[in-house]
């Protein structure tokens, strides 16, 4: 009974603080209609500066919880810093973009950190006062726990008052029920975004600083934290304070009892958990339909065949990489087969999300399946390299065909949290699976079935150049027949494109099969390249990746993933080459292209270049 008490206070207050963060990010989300990547961050800062002005000041109760108060004060002034210098500029572009742009803030945030502190994990002192523990039905309960079990409900409280009782939530109810209504009637959107953002600021930095007498400080609490607080949200329901007080109580009480009894599965139980809600209630348990707000670019352009020079050009780039292994060394073809990879999983992300205008987070998971399958077919059962190869799309695909029947149930951000959670899902099996997937330590030896002929970098890349580009020629026939017609009707207009008696699921659910067909293949390619399979393939930076060659090469662009595949993998593999720092500077590039490109590279060339023939 009283390890039962135990946990059951355990995850309270765990949930008590994963309502502090998810109530900042779903505020955010509410008005600006932001998915902010880098509210972990805000909650990873709020942990320093707590730790930095704790230890600097005498261990006296009112300075210990003033420090923590002014820690996320300190938070709150960088978000509205992040809104105003980043965010404002953006918010006429589609949602995608502001993910994105706020990703490339969560690397430089993680880059400016590691300078500041170091690369060490610190250990802040404990709340003078609350050291102590209390008894309760057997079980001993640490002070602190019942005091940050408190701050939750106390917070919540506040938020309710605010929101429902002050003509400033007024104001917030207004712009989330309808952004453009409320700026037509003369809400200062400006200074109510900058305000509701760094009100979301504050509140990450405050979970932040009230965890340092309870954990260490490190730079992966960034990460560790957001992905929880997603599946908050999402299953509380996007913009829904009230959804994500229950939603954090309910995955707090999860992961404790989880890591009690099922300490192997965890991990998976929490995002199963987020896709049936999702399953069952489509906009999370609390959560309503999310109206997006009405874009000035032409997200949804149509494509323009490009003019005879382009094509020239094109051509000219083919030849060039054709004949690249007699120009360069071998590192340089290990880097060009790594682009040919990165190319194909765009582009079959592309597919997809430039056609269909269907949005993925969890890219990743077609693209780590397709690398183990290959892997473990080898292992298992000796697959030799044309069956491995074989059996990665065909797996893939199937996997995107269960997938997408669920997913495409929901619209919008919940369809993209869906297939994050169906990753996170992979990715957490993968890990914690070891008997079966090797677990970190992955599965080695995949070079010994490659066949001779293709033993050398030179060959494998040929090898790899040729898949690639009978792959994209594959997906542009699709894209450019009747079936891609169809699936962009289905985009643009859904009503009408049914009215005239298209099957809008049935079109983008074959897309989103597709695509994922087509991720599996290049995982697969990818883990004949590497020689090994771990399941970093499956984890969120690589679905992250996949994103930002679409929309940095541009999304209503065919060849765009493609040059977004180039520029990205180039730019990220010399900064590694030549920084410590290149988190730093990759997320400024990230944040220049998305407010200096919105439309991408392809898209800004061709409207520079438009009467070029």
């Amino acid at each position: 009974m009283d390890l039962i008490v135990g946990q059951l206070f355990a995850g309270l207050s765990y949930g008590s603080t994963l309502f502090l963060v998810s109530a900042g990010l779903t505020l955010i989300f509410g008005v600006t209609r932001v998915v902010n990547f880098a509210h972990g961050s805000l909650y990873m800062i709020g942990a320093y500066l707590a730790y930095t002005i704790t230890t600097h000041w005498s261990a006296t109760p009112i300075n210990f919880f003033g420090g923590l108060l002014l820690a996320a004060l300190l938070v709150a002034i960088v978000g509205a810093l992040i809104e105003v210098v980043v965010l404002r500029r953006i918010y006429a572009s589609p949602e995608i973009f502001q993910l994105l742009a706020t990703f490339g803030v969560l690397l430089i945030v993680q880059d400016v950190t590691l300078a500041l502190w170091g690369p060490n994990e610190l250990f802040a002192p404990r709340a003078p006062g609350l050291r102590g523990s209390v008894d309760i039905a057997g079980a001993l309960v640490p002070q602190y726990s019942l005091f940050v079990l408190l701050v939750g409900p106390l917070v919540y409280a506040l938020l309710w008052w605010v929101i429902n009782r002050t003509r400033w939530g007024v104001w917030v109810r207004a712009a989330s029920q309808d952004r453009e209504t409320a700026g037509a009637l003369g809400l200062n959107e400006p200074w109510l975004f900058t305000s509701v953002f760094a009100l979301g600021a504050f509140l990450a930095g405050l979970a932040g600083a009230l965890q340092i007498p309870r954990e260490t400080v490190n730079l992966q609490m960034d990460l560790a934290i957001l992905i929880e607080a997603f599946v908050v949200v999402v299953v509380g329901g996007l913009g829904s304070v009230t959804g994500a007080l229950w939603a954090a109580l309910l995955i707090g009480m999860l992961h404790a009892f989880g890591n009690w009894w099922l300490p192997q599965s965890t991990l998976v139980l929490i995002f199963l958990v987020m896709a049936v809600v999702l399953i069952v209630r489509p906009y999370g348990l609390l959560g309503r339909p999310i109206t997006p707000p009405v874009s000035r670019l032409q997200a949804h352009a149509p494509f323009v065949a490009p003019a005879p020079i382009w094509r020239a050009v094109g051509a000219v780039a083919l030849s060039a990489a054709i004949a690249l292994p007699w120009l360069i060394g071998d590192y340089a073809i290990v880097i060009a087969t790594e682009i040919c990879i990165a190319a194909l999983l765009a582009a079959s992300l592309h597919f997809g999300m430039g056609l269909g205008g269907i949005v993925s987070f969890g890219h990743a998971a077609f693209f780590g399946l397709g690398a183990y399958t290959v892997a473990l077919a080898i292992k298992y059962i000796d697959a030799p390299f044309a069956m491995a190869l074989l059996m990665a799309p065909i797996m893939a695909g199937a996997a995107a065909l269960l997938v997408g029947r669920v997913v495409l149930r929901s619209h919008g951000v919940y369809a993209a949290m869906l297939t994050l959670a169906f990753a996170q899902i992979l990715w957490s099996t993968a890990i914690q699976w070891v008997d079966f997937t090797g677990g970190d330590n992955g599965v080695l030896g995949l070079w010994s079935v490659l066949p001779k002929v293709l033993s050398s970098a030179a060959a494998y890349y040929i090898a790899v150049l040729t898949i690639v580009v009978a792959s994209l020629a594959m997906l542009r026939k699709m894209a450019l027949a009747p079936f891609g017609f169809s699936l962009r009707a289905a985009r643009d207009s859904e009503l009408r494109a049914e009215a005239i008696g298209i099957d809008t699921h049935r079109i983008r659910w074959l897309a989103f099969s597709v695509g994922g067909a087509f991720a599996g293949l290049a995982g697969a390619l990818s883990a004949f390249h590497k020689g090994s399979v771990f399941p970093t393939t499956l984890s969120i930076p690589v679905s992250v990746d996949a994103l930002l060659m679409v929309l940095i090469g541009g999304v209503q662009t065919l060849v765009g993933p493609v040059i977004g595949a180039v520029a990205y993998h180039v730019l990220s593999t010399e900064l590694t080459r030549l920084t410590d720092h290149w988190r730093l500077f990759l997320g400024l590039a990230i944040v220049l292209l998305v407010v200096a490109f919105p439309e991408g590279i392809v898209g800004f060339a061709r409207r520079r270049f438009a009467k070029v023939r």
